[in-house]
């Protein structure tokens, strides 16, 4: 094998050695791609009973991927029996709610309606023992 060295300023660049270690880390990053698409975590729809109110499917929005949660609506939404789903989150994932709901609305369910937004502020004890407010998000979709 024959390598090339090429002076650039003070410093030699060997091509042939960059050029295959390029490929071996691509090789490499496909192949974990492969790997986390095989293992991607899948949203779960919890059924909570609130006091008063019949029972309704939630999902909490946590660190997956927003397709995760997307794809757990979507199953719940696909039954024969399921009206509306309830996307539940707080703090940093908010957004990621939002992400949610938008890409249901927009790609999956076109005809789906957001019946309500509240927003409020859960006090919440931490490690140490220090109380703290994070702001949290529910929202409410309908399939007509």
């Amino acid at each position: 094998m024959v390598q090339s060295v090429l002076r650039q300023g003070s410093l030699p660049i060997n091509r042939t050695r960059s050029k295959s270690m390029t490929t071996r880390k691509r090789k490499k990053e496909a192949a974990g791609e492969e790997k986390q698409l095989e293992t991607a975590p899948v949203a779960q729809v919890s059924k909570s009973t609130e006091s008063g109110q019949t029972s309704e499917d939630v999902v909490f929005i946590g660190q997956k991927p927003v397709m995760s949660y997307v794809m757990a609506c979507m199953t719940h939404l696909n039954q024969p029996d399921a009206k509306k789903v309830v996307v539940k989150a707080r703090g940093r994932a908010i957004c990621r709610a939002v992400d949610t709901i938008e890409v249901l609305r927009r790609a999956f369910v076109k005809d789906a309606q957001l019946e309500g937004i509240a927003i409020y502020t859960e006090e919440v004890t931490r490690e140490q023992g220090r109380k703290s407010n994070v702001s949290a998000i529910k929202l409410t979709l309908i399939k007509p």
